[in-house]
């Protein structure tokens, strides 16, 4: 039993976690969803309440009791009151303020001033900034109180995109483009998830958004929009090594399109779709054994060691 106790407990831990939880709205469609959440959960909770005392007292009250009401005919009418007339007014008005919550949530219609599109890729994400020449992966910059269109697209399996504090998941299904309004109240960084399996590190394609204040967004977009500076003997290793097969690093000669972007890599949170902390040591640990860190993800083993390895880091550390 201490067993089972303390496996019940560690299950019930592992969901209350505050960087992906629906209850911690910072938006006006988290904040509707929220809100729904909580009145259909009240609701319910109401009405099974209600139906479990009635099914208590109808088991405790003694036979004689019953035959009596069912001859005076109040039975058929309590039953008709009860378990018809009763939970259909329930259920409509629950409808009705569900329909009146999808406003908030609905797919937004037209151009807005800040159009991003995010390609789900396995097992990461691709991020273009439409309106600027912007290209970056696995995070996502907003400004605080700016509602920002996001159009949704896979560039192979179905994936899920879904920031739990902003707004509902949308699909990415091949074929098809969704779109989603994401707008922050404050400022702050949003973890976002693939909600739909789709393949060996689904739990681990995972991102941000960052949302921050206007002029420092603005800051954030002209450092991006920037090509990256001349890296001396690692931007060499970067060729040399096959990197540049399939990465892009604007303003040098790499122009892959298989990996992410790298141009600005190292002011990025996070390495691999969030799986990892972007510090030297880890960021050496992927390169040194891409398998051991992403079991799955596309990225080979190079086999770079010793002051080949030391120069690319310095150079990938370099692209801020």
């Amino acid at each position: 039993m201490r067993r089972v106790g303390l496996l019940a407990g560690a299950v019930v831990l592992a969901g209350c976690g505050e960087e992906q939880s629906t209850l911690l709205p910072e938006s006006d469609a988290t904040h509707s969803i929220d809100a729904m959440w909580w009145v259909l959960l009240i609701g319910s909770t109401i009405v099974v309440a209600v139906v479990t005392l009635l099914v208590l007292a109808t088991l405790l009250r003694r036979r004689g009791s019953l035959d009596e009401v069912e001859r005076g005919g109040g039975g058929t009418t309590f039953a008709l009151v009860s378990g018809a007339a009763i939970p259909a007014v329930v259920l409509v008005a629950l409808f009705a303020y569900v329909l009146s919550s999808l406003d908030a949530t609905a797919q937004p219609k037209g151009r807005r001033d800040l159009n991003i599109e995010v390609i789900g890729k396995q097992w990461w994400w691709e991020v273009r900034y439409l309106d600027h020449d912007i290209v970056t992966a696995n995070e996502i910059h907003i400004p605080v109180g700016v509602p920002v269109r996001v159009v949704a697209r896979t560039a192979d399996v179905i994936h899920s995109f879904w920031v739990p504090r902003l707004n509902r998941k949308i699909d990415m299904i091949p074929g098809r483009r969704n779109a989603i309004l994401l707008q922050a109240d404050r400022k702050g960084a949003y973890r976002g998830q693939c909600a739909e399996f789709c393949g060996l590190q689904h739990a681990n394609m995972a991102f941000y958004v960052i949302a921050e204040p206007a002029q420092r967004w603005q800051r954030w977009a002209a450092r991006e929009r920037r090509p990256a500076a001349a890296g001396g003997r690692g931007e060499g290793v970067f060729a040399s090594a096959g990197c540049s097969g399939c990465h892009r690093i604007r303003g040098t000669a790499a122009d892959g399109r298989v990996g992410p972007d790298l141009t600005h890599v190292a002011s990025r949170r996070t390495l691999a779709a969030a799986t990892i902390a972007n510090d030297r040591r880890r960021l050496a640990e992927f390169i040194r054994d891409p398998q051991h860190v992403k079991p799955g993800n596309k990225m080979p083993a190079l086999g770079l060691q010793g002051r080949r390895l030391d120069a690319l880091v310095d150079y990938l550390e370099s692209l801020r």
